[in-house]
């Protein structure tokens, strides 16, 4: 299993996820999960997946054969795509051409077809954009109203995204944000580990992002999460007890 998080702020976007897969207990091996493609000055658009490794590899991998391929219509590729929609549209379309390889013969096994991904990025005259697109192909979009996205492990992180993340955060907290609901979900599920792979994007500036591999010995992590468990501890000291006749 896997958690990722993507956020949409005024400022720009925010994407993160760890990179740990397993298949049982004693089969635990690392894969990148955060997939960027870029032209400078006229796009940026990064993919996050999570769910079945070979499924999520296979939609990256035809993704990348079609920009390759020269008789196939780029303006249906990743780098191709007039507008962020169409990006959506052209991963979409990629995990249905999977599935209908794939899927019923996966259909047949306990797993079945599991994938999701995040979707965002910008194109250069257009607007920033965060899509969550489904196993069908299917996909919904961030709004200011709901800016942030999760796939994969989301129960264990969602409490602080739900308190404190909204539209008009600044880009480096939703990035301690984010980080702190990756931290949450690391404590409480061990199919979600280490490294994480972290993509900062900020609105307008296409082509250009901030890309980070973030390890145990990482020194803003260690600070946020130590940070963070300490906060919790003097938080709950410092709210009174029940009062029971105990």
């Amino acid at each position: 299993m896997t958690y990722c998080v993507g956020t949409l702020t005024a400022e720009g976007l925010v994407m993160l996820a760890d990179t740990r897969t397993n298949a049982g207990i004693d089969h635990i091996s690392t894969f990148r999960k955060l997939k960027i493609w870029t032209k400078d000055g006229e796009r940026t658009v990064a993919l996050m997946s999570a769910g079945n490794l070979a499924v999520t590899q296979a939609v990256v991998g035809l993704l990348n054969e079609r920009m390759d391929d020269p008789e196939w219509d780029q303006t249906q590729t990743i780098l191709g795509a007039p507008s962020m929609f169409m990006v959506a549209r052209v991963v979409g379309e990629a995990i249905r051409d999977v599935r209908r390889v794939d899927g019923p013969s996966l259909d047949q096994g306990a797993g079945g077809f599991h994938a999701s991904f995040l979707l965002g990025g910008q194109i250069a005259g257009r607007n920033l954009r965060l899509y969550q697109i489904y196993a069908e192909g299917n996909f919904i979009e961030a709004t200011q109203d709901t800016p942030f996205f999760q796939i994969g492990e989301t129960k264990y992180g969602k409490p602080i995204l739900d308190r404190v993340m909204n539209f008009d955060v600044p880009v480096r907290e939703a990035v301690k944000v984010c980080l702190i609901s990756m931290d949450s979900t690391l404590r409480s599920n061990m199919s979600v580990g280490l490294p994480l792979d972290l993509m900062v994007y900020r609105r307008n500036c296409a082509g250009e992002f901030v890309e980070r591999r973030i390890t145990e010995d990482n020194a803003d992590y260690a600070r946020i999460r130590d940070g963070w468990g300490d906060a919790l501890r003097k938080a709950y000291r410092n709210i009174a007890d029940v009062d029971l006749p105990v």
